[in-house]
C-alpha cells in the first residue's frame, strides 16, 4: 500500500526545489568585485586619462574669460558662453550637429579598436576608478579590502568604512556642485553652497547629481555597465572580424596549469598560462577573459598589463592577452583601413569640418523679413508703389549694436523707417516695421526681387542680407 502522505511531500519537495533552481537562473545576487591594482602601460594610460577628463571637468567652471565665466550655460538668459562664443536657442542647429558628430565618432572608434571608449573615457569609468582609487588609499589592498567585508562589525572596521563614505559623499557633492557650476555662475553658486542660499532647482540638481555619482561610481559600478549602459548591448553589431579586441591566446596558451619558474612547459605539456587568474582578479567586471569575447568587458586592458606582469616573472613573452583581431587570431591578414572604417572616418570629417567652418564664419545677427499680407500693394500720397514689411532682427553677439538698413534690387527705391535709429541690445529681438515706394514706371513685373541689408556700425563685419518680394503694378 502506499503512502499517500509522504508521497505528496515528495512532490512538494521537488517542486520546491525546481521553484529554488528557476528562481536561481533568473536572478543572482550581486557578488561585490575587488578588482586588483594593476601597474602597467595601459594602466597608466587610463589614470592619465581619468585624470585629464576630471581635471577638465573640475578646473573648467572656475576659467574666466573676459571678465566672465569662461563655459557657462545661462538657462534664464538664453545665453550659452563658450570661451569667446555666444550661443542663442536659435542656434540649436549647432548642439545637433555636435550630438551627430559624437555618436559618429563613436561609432568609428567602435568600429576600428572596439570598447576604448568605455575603458578610457565613459564617464561610468572615469568616476569609478577615481573612487575605487579613495577606497584604496582608505581600505587597503584587495585581500585587506576582502578581509575587513569578512570581518566582523568593531569599531576599527565601523571607523574605516565611515571614513570612506565620507569622502565619497564629499567627492560627490563637489561633482553636483560642479555640474550645477556649468548653467549657474560657478563662483556665487560656491559661496551660496557653503552659506547654504542655494534656490530651489540648484540645490536640487546639486544634491540630484551627487546622489547619482555616489550611487553609479561607489556602490552600481560594473552592473552599470552590464545591465543599465545600452552600449554594451548593440556593440557588436559593430565589430567585424577585423575590429580590435582584447582577446586570450589560446594556441598559445592552452593548455594552462600552475607551475614553477623552473619548470619545463614543453616537457610539462603545458601552454604559456599558468592558471594564477590575476586576469579576473584585475578586472572592473569580474569576467575571465579565458573565455573568450564577452558583452561585459569594457576594454579597459587591465588584465593585458597583469597578465605581462606575470610573462615577466616566468620568463616568457608577452601577449598572452593582447589587443588583436579575430583575423589576427585565426592566423590572417589584418584590414585596418576597410571600406567601413573608411566611410566612418570620411562622413565624420565631412560633418565636422562642416560644423567648424559654420560657427567660425556664423554672423551673431539675424534678421527675418516679413511682408504684410494684408493687402498686394498701395499707392502713396506721392502716386508711389508702396509695400510694408516687418523686419525681426535679433542680436546674438554679447555687445549691444547700432545698425544700418539699406534695400536695393529696384531702381530709385526709396526705403523708409519710421525711427530715427536702429538699435539693438545684446540678445534683444526688435520688430522694425519698414516702407518700400517705387515709382510703377520702374516695375518690369508684377513681383519683383529686393534685397535688406543690415550692418552693424563700426563693424563691417557683422552684416546679414536677406531677400523678399515686391509686389506691384506692370505699365510697360
Amino acid at each position: 500500500m502506499v503512502d499517500k502522505t509522504s508521497t505528496a511531500k515528495k512532490v512538494s519537495a521537488v517542486a520546491g526545489k525546481s521553484t529554488d533552481d528557476v528562481e536561481k537562473s533568473l536572478y543572482a545576487k550581486r557578488e561585490k568585485i575587488y578588482p586588483r591594482e594593476v601597474h602597467g602601460l595601459f594602466a597608466a594610460l587610463r589614470t592619465t586619462g581619468v585624470a585629464t577628463l576630471l581635471g577638465m571637468y573640475y578646473i573648467m567652471p572656475w576659467l574666466q574669460w573676459d571678465e566672465r565665466q569662461a563655459v557657462l550655460f545661462d538657462l534664464p538668459e538664453r545665453k550659452f558662453y563658450v570661451l569667446n562664443m555666444v550661443f542663442w536657442p536659435q542656434d540649436f542647429f549647432y548642439l545637433t550637429l555636435m550630438l551627430i558628430i559624437s555618436a559618429l565618432g563613436l561609432f568609428f572608434v567602435t568600429k576600428l579598436a572596439g570598447r576604448v571608449w568605455c575603458g578610457y573615457a565613459c564617464p561610468q569609468t572615469v568616476w569609478t576608478e577615481a573612487f575605487l582609487w579613495i577606497e584604496r588609499k582608505v581600505e587597503g589592498s584587495r585581500p585587506q579590502q576582502m578581509k575587513l567585508d569578512k570581518s566582523p562589525n568593531s569599531f576599527r572596521k565601523i571607523r574605516i568604512k565611515a571614513t570612506k563614505h565620507f569622502i565619497w559623499v564629499s567627492f560627490s557633492l563637489f561633482t553636483g556642485l560642479t555640474f550645477v557650476g556649468y548653467f549657474s555662475p560657478m563662483r556665487e553658486l560656491t559661496a551660496n553652497f557653503v552659506t547654504f542660499n542655494n534656490g530651489p532647482w540648484e540645490a536640487f540638481w546639486i544634491y540630484f547629481y551627487a546622489l547619482a555619482t555616489y550611487g553609479n561610481a561607489g556602490w552600481l559600478r560594473e552592473q552599470v555597465c552590464m545591465y543599465m549602459c545600452p552600449y554594451a548591448r548593440f556593440q557588436s553589431a559593430m565589430f567585424d572580424k577585423d575590429t580590435m579586441i582584447i582577446s586570450f591566446d589560446t594556441s598559445r596558451g592552452l593548455p594552462l596549469g600552475p607551475r614553477k619558474k623552473s619548470v619545463d612547459k614543453v616537457e610539462a605539456g603545458l601552454g604559456d598560462c599558468i592558471d594564477c587568474t590575476i586576469c579576473v582578479q584585475v578586472c572592473p567586471t569580474g569576467i575571465d577573459i579565458r573565455d573568450g569575447l564577452q558583452y561585459q568587458c569594457i576594454g579597459c586592458a587591465a588584465c593585458i598589463d597583469a597578465c605581462d606582469d606575470v610573462m615577466d616573472k616566468m620568463g616568457y613573452d608577452h601577449g598572452l592577452i593582447r589587443y588583436t583581431t579575430e583575423n589576427a587570431l585565426l592566423g590572417k591578414h589584418t584590414h585596418i583601413l576597410r571600406p567601413s572604417v573608411i566611410i566612418y572616418a570620411l562622413i565624420l570629417m565631412g560633418i565636422t569640418a562642416g560644423a567648424f567652418y559654420s560657427i567660425l564664419t556664423r554672423t551673431p545677427i539675424a534678421m527675418d523679413v516679413i511682408r504684410d499680407r494684408n493687402s498686394l500693394y498701395r499707392e502713396s500720397n506721392e502716386g508711389l508703389i508702396e509695400n510694408v514689411y516687418i523686419i525681426k532682427l535679433l542680436n546674438m553677439d554679447k555687445d549691444d549694436h547700432e545698425y544700418t538698413l539699406v534695400a536695393e534690387g529696384i531702381p530709385d527705391l526709396i526705403l523708409k523707417i519710421d525711427t530715427a535709429e536702429i538699435f539693438v541690445k545684446s540678445g534683444e529681438v526688435v520688430e522694425l516695421p519698414v516702407r518700400i515706394q517705387v515709382d510703377a514706371y520702374n516695375l518690369e513685373q508684377r513681383s519683383s526681387e529686393i534685397t535688406f541689408t543690415l550692418t552693424a556700425v563700426g563693424n563691417d563685419e557683422l552684416v546679414v542680407i536677406e531677400e523678399a518680394r515686391f509686389l506691384g503694378p506692370v505699365f510697360r
